[in-house]
């Protein structure tokens, strides 16, 4: 891989717009340029385009069109679920959340801004070592006056996929929504008949491109607009539309919908051949996450005795870019908090590195010369 071009294992960060999707979107760009609040005939077209793309991620969601808001992108859908249910839900005297230490900055940010501005309490569950939430310690979890559950349906960081219908039973039994951060899962898992009231996604994500995301929140369930204005989106988000981005967003989730079963084993299985030869060529190494039940396109390690920002350098200088966890957590040398809540030790979490493939085939040998590459970089930056 030395001297070719770049190998590009942070997808979990942002992937490249799929050339289907920039087709798609290239009408609304230019000739399809209405605004989709505009009582003309340009405008209609606009709003169209809008309402077909809404009904198209409502179906691979397994939601109503009228249940999706589309926004900017995941960190604000999930401050719109979050912020906006337990907000309207302060009247009814509902002032508990229930979330857990490995969530995205997005979701853990939200709740504590409820809790500082709006005397919200935040409950947030211990998880075992693997990052997995139980579905009793949830229960337990659960007051008279929590408003909304929040978990993420699969970790940012250490790809692993939460037992989501089994979190959604226990809150619906007590008749508390739960809302799914499904921004790493779409386009890998089913979102369909989870039992989540409601579900983030990121364009971003799937081969749409940045700036754009979706919030599917059922119709029974209240929610406040963090945004206020023009009352676009049925008055849950307003703001005039960005058509192209909506269009790109539908087009994106549909294919990787379409190709999702085939894609994941075939990426799931080059993705264990490398887990499996990265630990067998260094002895220090440990595979962060669930072993089993994690995203097939996510593997994080932790290399004792390194530095995970300069194993990352020496990978760079062999032509894989990697990250060392979340990329939006901008500017941060501290450990990863989701490492710290499932008991790694801070100077073992600051050495982790988070590879997460694409969609796209590699060479048959990938797994295998991308682990040696892996080997070579920790070794060349191990402490002696």
């Amino acid at each position: 891989m030395t001297g070719a071009a770049p190998l590009y294992l942070d997808h979990a960060a942002t992937s490249p717009a799929r050339p289907e999707v920039r087709e798609a979107m290239e009408p609304y760009l230019a000739g399809v340029y209405g605004n989709p609040s505009s009582h003309h005939t340009v405008g209609e077209a606009a709003a169209s385009a809008l309402e077909e793309s809404r009904a198209r991620v409502a179906r691979v969601l397994g939601m109503r069109a009228g249940d999706i808001v589309f926004t900017a992108g995941g960190t604000e859908a999930n401050n719109l679920a979050i912020k906006g249910i337990v907000l309207a839900g302060l009247e009814r005297g509902r002032r508990h959340v229930v979330t857990s230490p490995i969530e995205h900055e997005s979701v853990l940010e939200s709740a504590e801004y409820l809790r500082r501005f709006h005397g919200v309490r935040v409950t947030h569950l211990a998880v075992d070592s693997a990052g997995r939430v139980d579905a009793a310690t949830l229960r337990a979890a659960i007051a008279d006056d929590t408003a909304l559950v929040t978990l993420g349906h699969a970790n940012n960081e250490i790809g692993t996929v939460q037992d989501a219908a089994s979190l959604a039973a226990v809150a619906h039994d007590a008749g508390v929504p739960l809302h799914l951060d499904a921004v790493q899962s779409a386009g890998w898992l089913s979102l369909a008949g989870l039992g989540a009231d409601a579900i983030s996604i990121a364009g971003h994500k799937l081969g749409a491109p940045k700036g754009i995301g979706a919030l599917a929140v059922r119709g029974r369930v209240p929610l406040e607009p963090l945004l206020h204005g023009g009352g676009q989106e049925r008055g849950r988000r307003s703001g005039t539309e960005n058509v192209a981005g909506a269009v790109g967003l539908a087009t994106a989730l549909e294919l990787a919908e379409s190709e999702r079963d085939s894609v994941a084993a075939r990426v799931g299985a080059a993705c264990s051949r490398f887990i499996a030869g990265v630990l067998w060529a260094i002895p220090q190494t440990a595979l962060t996450g669930e072993p089993v039940n994690r995203l097939p396109a996510t593997a994080s390690f932790t290399f004792a005795g390194t530095s995970g920002e300069a194993v990352l350098l020496e990978l760079e200088r062999r032509g894989v870019i990697s990250s060392s966890g979340s990329a939006c957590a901008a500017g941060s040398d501290e450990p990863s908090h989701v490492l710290l809540a499932c008991g790694i030790p801070a100077e073992v979490a600051q050495t982790s590195v988070r590879f997460t493939f694409g969609r796209d085939p590699l060479p048959d040998d990938a797994p295998e010369r991308l682990a040696a590459l892996v080997a070579d970089a920790v070794r060349a930056v191990s402490r002696p």
